[in-house]
């Protein structure tokens, strides 16, 4: 079966119904099996190992991608938060920058783009900006509606690039 779909920082799988969906390539940094402070387990094991700012895939390979980076940039690299969900570096706007430029790449023209992001430390609109694409839509949930949940087409006329000619025209 083709591979569609990418998680572009699958993590543990958490959001995953089928953790072996045959239409997703699991993709994360880090490869990881450990036991948290409680007890629990945490198995990260992606099909490949790759950083999320500098993906190998050919252009336009992929229907969906899915990015949830990491959203921690102020815990200790040993917290089991940063465990589970990864920790971003100091310089977070570079990094997500890269990372929306990366996903975009290897996502097909009229690809979807679905982002996730725990706005706890860093407000979803400082995020926003680091995507070459405006967003669609997008869902707040959680408790204290912390994660957003965003969907991007990846079109010319949802290029923020194209907005720009647009307006000063």
């Amino acid at each position: 079966m083709k591979t569609l779909v990418l998680d572009a920082c699958c993590g543990s799988k958490m959001l995953w119904f089928d953790n072996d969906n045959p239409l997703t390539l699991f993709n994360d940094v880090r490869s990881l099996d450990t036991t948290l402070c409680d007890g629990r387990p945490l198995v990260i094991k992606p099909d490949t190992q790759e950083d999320f700012r500098n993906l190998s895939f050919a252009d336009g390979v992929f229907k969906m991608v899915l990015f949830d980076p990491p959203h921690l940039n102020k815990v200790g690299d040993g917290a089991w938060m940063a465990l589970k969900y990864g920790k971003l570096n100091d310089d977070w706007k570079s990094d997500l920058t890269k990372g929306f430029s990366e996903c975009f790449r290897v996502l097909e023209d009229g690809g979807v783009l679905v982002f996730k992001w725990n706005e706890v430390q860093i407000k979803t609109k400082e995020v926003i900006q680091c995507s070459p694409y405006q967003p669609m839509f997008g869902h707040i949930s959680g408790k204290r509606a912390d994660t957003h949940w965003i969907l991007f087409f990846k079109n010319s006329a949802m290029s923020k690039s194209a907005s720009k000619h647009s307006e000063a025209a």
